[in-house]
């Protein structure tokens, strides 16, 4: 295959699974015992499956586009759009970089893993030193206002590292398991689609365009 049809299609995937992400993006579930203005989605797993049959840099691409296409509908003026780009690039990247290294099952569930851990802490920091003073700026609210909405779910949550540590911080654990879990899951059946199938040489042997390692997640 040459590199411009490589790059067509390339594109084509990629803008096909960022347009999966943008439709699941908006069918938002409801999260017991977390602040009500974080909802679960399943627009994460198609990123994964673009940074591990694309490549890393698919899988960012994919978390920018569907946001992008969010934001024009959202009422968060890109406050919530920015969040969900980069806790998700903290979790779709790591796994990608993980799994391009060493393709095989264990390195994926490896990466996702890591990719999962690394979203956690890092959503935590990023939450407390800039997202929610961010909401705060943009759209008006205190951070009174945003721990008393936060408490309705979990009355536990009485200041700004309450709401870290028992709020945002188990939501993204729970988001990282479903991820993880689905994405395995899945993957290995739909890897077929998101690769070059084989096609036949001049003297009839079987030929692909990726490498034996870039058939899906292998056990």
């Amino acid at each position: 295959m040459d590199n411009r049809r490589k790059a067509t299609m390339w594109i084509v995937k990629v803008a096909m699974l960022s347009a999966v992400a943008a439709i699941l993006m908006f069918l938002e579930i409801p999260v017991p015992l977390v602040p009500p203005f974080l909802k679960f989605d399943f627009s994460d797993i198609p990123a994964l499956l673009a940074g591990f049959s694309l490549g890393p840099l698919a899988g960012v691409a994919v978390m920018f586009v569907k946001n992008i296409i969010h934001a024009l509908t959202s009422w968060s003026f890109f406050v919530g759009e920015l969040a969900n780009f980069l806790i998700g690039v903290s979790f779709v990247l790591p796994a990608a970089i993980i799994y391009k290294r060493n393709k095989n099952k264990k390195s994926a569930v490896l990466g996702m893993i890591a990719g999962g851990i690394i979203m956690t802490i890092f959503a935590g920091f990023l939450n407390y030193f800039l997202l929610i003073p961010l909401y705060t700026k943009v759209l008006g609210y205190t951070i009174e206002e945003i721990i008393a909405w936060s408490s309705s779910a979990n009355k536990g949550i009485i200041d700004l590292k309450s709401l870290i540590i028992i709020g945002i911080t188990p939501f993204n654990v729970f988001k990282a398991f479903i991820n993880i879990l689905v994405t395995t899951l899945i993957y290995k059946k739909l890897s077929p689609l998101l690769h070059e199938k084989k096609s036949r040489n001049t003297a009839g042997a079987d030929v692909s365009n990726d490498s034996p390692d870039n058939t899906g997640i292998q056990k």
